[in-house]
Formats: C-alpha cells, structure tokens, sequence
C-alpha cells in the first residue's frame, strides 16, 4: 500500500509518502516575510507556485512514481482557505489523471495519528494518550473518547502560535515568529510579571497579548518579554494538559503541532510528566510542524478503512472543520 498526503492549511506546502505505516519521505517549502504576517492568497500562490518541485523531490526521495500509488491524501481542514483551495485544486487534478481516490483528512487529527510514529500508543483500549496540540491556529487538549477525539480544553480566542507571531511581528520580527522569540527567551532569565489567563480547561490569550505589546512601548528589553511570555503561557498549557491526563486517567502525553518543537515547552512538560508518573511523546520535529507525511500517514489508515471518497466532486474544503466534528471510524 503506497499513498501520497499533502499538507496544505496555512503557510506550508508539504508532500509526503507512505507505504506499509513507513514514512518514505516528507518533502516541504514554507512561505516566510522578513516582516509582517502570513497573506493567505500570497501564501495560496506560493504553494502553487512550489507544488510541483515538492512533488518531485517527494517522489525522487521515495524512488516510486504517481504510477505506483494506491491514493492521495489531502488537508481538507481546518485551515486557511485560499491555501487549502490550492492544494485540493492540485491533488484533484492528480486524481484524475493517474485514476486515484482521495482521502480527506483532518489536519489537527493527523498531528494525532501521526504520533504512533514516536512510540505512543493509540490504541483506546490501551489507554491512548492526551494530546497537547499546540501549532499557529489551533491550542487543543485532546484525547480520544467513544467514537471521537475529544477537545477538553483549549483557547477561548487565538491559537498560541497566531499569539506568538502577533507579538513578534509587533515587536518588527519577521513570520514565523516563534523560532526567534525562542532564541531570544533563552538570552533571559529576567521575569516579569504578565496575567495568568486560565478558565476551567480553556486558556485566553488576547490579553496577555494586550498586555505584553504595552510592556514594549515601555521599553522592556525584548528578551526579557519573550522569557516571561514563554514561561507564563506555557505554564498555563501544561497545567491544562495536567487537569486532563487526571480527569481521564490516561498515562501517556503526546505533543503535537509547530509550538510544540519549542525545547522550553518540552522541558516544562517532561517534568510534569515525571512527576504524575505519565510518559510523554515528542515525534521529531519534522512530523510537528505542518507536514505531508501526517497526511499520507492517517490517509492510509482510513484508506485501509475504507474511509475515502471516489466521487471528486463531491469533494471540498472544511477551513472551520473542528477535531470533534470528525467520526472516527478507523479506531
């Protein structure tokens, strides 16, 4: 079984190849500025712009040809819809040439699937883990609970990597933002003091931010905002991520999405996890940031299901698709 996934809800144009559960190769090109955010439509362009030397390099990587597929697989949502336009646009017109069925896949679900990869078990009846899912638009708690994943907690206004960019691009950093701001926080270990914005299970962010982009106009020193940022918000995330490991019993912890490649955000739930007695799961960072091969990944799956759609047309992109929405057949 050989299938193609390609990943394509925000600012990443990714390409991946799958055969038998066995990553063959996870080819990508990310849309960046030197300032400023993400432009949808001009990201949307640039995916369509790179799909075909991405494909290639895919291909060439995994020594096998369009021919040799037995499907693709395609991010229908959540996402941004100009970005996911183009990538349906193009796996469409794949389908039709070299005869292949195409699966729909959740973007923040593969994350999920895709962590079997670094050890975790998905299993339900073994106990499959919380999932901290952290990336530009989405901060989810999720967990897998009779017949769907379920959201226990997340952010009740923007996602914790949209956040980050939005400070870093107030403070004149080009996008993605988070890599830098890391780099910066780690030049620090001055903290000041930011709000603590949890509510039940669910985080609120806008305020911070507010509060955060004030504190520079007073001229605090950059570095020390991006320790403090960092240590506040990611607190908040791993005590959510906590409360949910202890209302649903489960032992393991898997992290998933762009944010979660940060090593302070790791360190803080590794000794969380210590300390409860739960392992945790970290895939590499290929497979946390937006990727093709979480889409090849979990488009075989449901594949092998039965799960895929052979009338295009009836095919289209869900940008507001929730992880909850999703039936989940294949378990």
């Amino acid at each position: 079984m050989i299938g193609l996934g390609v990943e394509c809800t925000a600012h990443t144009l990714g390409i991946g190849i799958v055969k038998d559960g066995k990553i063959l190769s996870n080819e990508s090109e990310t849309y960046v500025t030197n300032k400023g955010g993400i432009i949808p439509v001009e990201a949307a362009k640039h995916h369509e712009k790179v799909f075909d030397n991405v494909l290639e390099r895919a291909l060439k990587k995994s020594k096998i040809t369009l021919y040799d597929l037995n499907f693709i697989a395609v991010s229908i949502g959540p996402g941004l819809p100009p970005c996911l336009l183009a990538g349906l646009k193009k796996t469409k017109i794949l389908c039709v040439k070299y005869k292949l069925p195409l699966v729909e896949v959740n973007h923040c679900i593969a994350h999920l699937e895709v962590g079997k990869i670094a050890g975790a078990n998905m299993n339900p009846e073994a106990g499959s883990p919380v999932m901290l899912y952290v990336s530009g638009a989405n901060t989810q708690i999720i967990a897998y609970e009779n017949g769907k994943y379920r959201i226990f907690g997340e952010t009740l206004d923007v996602g914790v990597g949209n956040f980050i960019d939005n400070f870093a691009r107030y403070a004149g950093i080009g996008f993605p933002g988070g890599p830098t701001i890391e780099k910066l926080a780690g030049k620090s270990k001055n903290y000041i003091e930011l709000p603590y914005k949890i509510k039940g299970m669910d985080i609120a962010l806008s305020g911070i931010l507010t509060n955060l982009k004030q504190k520079l106009e007073k001229k605090h020193k950059l570095n020390d905002l991006a320790y403090s940022m960092q240590e506040t918000v990611f607190a908040m995330l791993v005590e959510t991520a906590e409360r949910a490991l202890a209302h649903t019993g489960k032992k393991q912890l898997l992290l998933g999405g762009g944010v979660a490649c940060n090593s302070r955000l790791q360190e803080m739930c590794k000794i969380m996890c210590k300390e409860r007695g739960a392992k945790l799961f970290v895939p590499e960072k290929q497979f946390l940031q937006d990727n093709g091969a979480m889409i090849s990944y979990t488009g075989e799956i449901m594949f092998n299901k039965k799960i895929f759609e052979k009338n295009l047309d009836k095919i289209d992109i869900r940008p507001r698709e929730r992880t909850d929405d999703i039936l989940v057949k294949w378990k």
